[in-house]
Order: structure tokens, then sequence, then C-alpha cells
């Protein structure tokens, strides 16, 4: 079973973990070379941040692509905030989960909720958001149904509108949920350093 096959990936990479500022930071190594970092709340478990970050075929380390959490700040480039900035009134696209729904968040959409439509595309295996005005359009897929090699399911599909952003979400389907609660409980095994203990510990 796939959700099984990933859990055992999960469990078998290469893990370090690290307390910080109320967050623990699960970095994991896998065999292909593959590094994922996850960030979580330490009180209440919630996922904060997950990133990815691949090797070149030259063996160079490349750019950490965010997953879930914050986008990068703008403008963080090699030139300095001053020369490259985003227009702050551009649509921003985040992934921002809760315990039970993955969610995503879209800031800068100022259209009233009726002009929005939001279906999945089973076929493509992701969700897409337009407007009926045309101004806004977007295609998304979920990494984690990929992993789990889940179906996606429109009945557990929503989306509310307020303050300017869109904020879509699919409820977690049981299996991830139950997958989620195994790992923390892996987790939990990974030796934790403090963040002024200095480096890491390796599992």
């Amino acid at each position: 079973m796939a959700v099984t096959g990933w859990l055992e990936s999960l469990r078998t990479a290469e893990k370090t973990a690290l307390l910080q500022d109320g967050r623990r930071k699960v970095h994991y190594l896998f065999p292909d070379g593959k590094e994922m970092a996850e960030e979580y709340d330490e009180k209440t478990g919630e996922l904060l941040v997950r990133k990815w970050r691949v090797k070149s075929a030259l063996g160079a380390l490349g750019q950490w692509q965010i997953e879930v959490g914050e986008p990068a700040l703008p403008g963080a480039g090699s030139l300095g905030p001053e020369f490259i900035k985003e227009n702050n009134a551009n649509p921003i696209f985040m992934r921002k989960d809760t315990k039970m729904s993955f969610q995503w968040r879209i800031r800068n959409l100022p259209y009233p909720k009726d002009v929005y439509g939001v279906c999945v595309d089973k076929k493509e295996r992701c969700i897409v958001v337009r407007t009926t005005n045309k101004k806004y359009f977007k295609k998304f897929s979920i990494p984690d149904l990929d992993r789990y090699q889940l179906p996606l399911d429109e009945a557990l599909l929503s989306f509310a509108h307020a303050n300017c952003t869109l904020i879509v979400s699919y409820q977690k389907p049981k299996e991830v949920l139950a997958a989620e609660s195994q790992l923390q409980q892996e987790l939990k095994k990974v030796k934790t350093a403090n963040s002024s203990d200095g480096d890491c510990k390796t599992q």
C-alpha cells in the first residue's frame, strides 16, 4: 500500500531534530540525496513549514522549494530588496495546513465570493481555482495525496473568502490523518537538540 511506502521512506531517512524558537525542526536526508525539512509548532504539533532540496546532476545543492508555509520574502535576491520587489497588489499563494485539512491562502483577491469557482480536476490530479471575470486562474496539486497515491475527492473540497483572501480547504482523508499520527510517534524517537546545544543530533 502506497501510504505505508511513504511512511517507510520517512522512517528509514536519516533524521536530525532541533528545538528552536518554539518550533521543532526536523531534517530528513533520503538515500537518493533529496532533503526535506519540516517545522512543527512545539505545543500544538501543527506543521508550519515543509520544504525540499534536490541536488543537481553535478551534485550541487539546489534552492529550497517551499511546499508548506510562507513563501520566501519578496526581493530576497542577490541584488537586495531595493532592486527586486514584488508588486504588493499581486495575488500571493501559500499553503498553510491545519490539523484536519490541507489549506491554501491566496491573498490580494478582492472579488466577491460568488466570482470564484474551485473544483477538482481528477484527470490532472489537481485543484483548479478560476474567476468568472477571468482575472485569476491557478492549478495546484496536493503532493501529500500523490505521495500516498490517494484519489482526489471533490466532496472534501471547500472554500471561503474574507479580507481579500481566498481560503481553499481540502479535508485530509482518514489515511493521511492516520499516517501523520504514526509519523508524530516516529519523530518522538528522534533525539532532539536544543538550539543552545550546538550541532543537531543524528538518528
